[in-house]
């Protein structure tokens, strides 16, 4: 009896042991840290999955197909004949924009003609009072090799493309930014020019 009066204290003492271990597992209120860490980085990736999924949805709705004539000279070069296209517009992209580059893809149908020089880039398109400023870049004119007709035939492709939309009265030509007087000695490029009837 007395052998086992004197183990008693130290089972007691194991038992406390074992039980603060178990204890030391959780967090305050008897909630799993693990569990809790797990929660909260659900929750994020919930919340970052609702924005994404409402931006593409907001894209969606401010996307919009249109359909507008955008013009090339024929083969011999003396007019401009009108191309129907269709263009997407987003919140990113406005409908001048996407009919210039669609117009600077080139030609898809026979009896037409690329005018575009090479390497020429469309930089901006802005709209000031009715007036469409087109800013390209200077392969516009450096790489011009056309005469006056073809001068002709370049800038009333630009200009009846963009005066294809109603709120479009004139269209000023920049290059890099910049007014140019012209761009190879033929047609005074300085002040904006509205839609050229005399190329059809």
């Amino acid at each position: 009896m007395k052998n086992w009066l004197r183990v008693l204290p130290a089972l007691f003492l194991i038992s406390l042991l074992v039980f603060a271990a178990g204890c030391g597992t959780q967090a305050p209120g008897g909630a799993s840290t693990s569990g809790s860490t797990a929660s909260s980085s659900s929750s994020s990736s919930a919340a970052a999955q609702a924005a994404s999924s409402s931006s593409a949805a907001k894209q969606a709705a401010d996307a919009q197909t249109l359909t507008v004539n955008v013009y090339y000279p024929n083969e011999q070069g003396t007019k401009l004949l009108a191309t129907p296209r269709k263009i997407e517009t987003s919140s990113s992209k406005d409908k001048y924009t996407a009919a210039l580059e669609s117009l600077m893809k080139g030609p898809t149908e026979k009896g037409q003609t690329a005018i575009f020089p090479k390497k020429a880039k469309l930089l901006s398109v802005t709209m000031k009072n009715g007036t469409a400023v087109v800013n390209f870049s200077k392969e516009l004119q450096t790489n011009f090799v056309g005469g006056s007709t073809g001068e002709e035939m370049l800038v009333g492709s630009i200009v009846n493309t963009l005066t294809e939309f109603s709120d479009v009265k004139n269209v000023h030509i920049l290059v890099e930014g910049k007014n140019i007087e012209t761009l190879s000695g033929h047609m005074d490029l300085s002040l904006p020019i509205s839609r050229m009837t005399n190329v059809f």
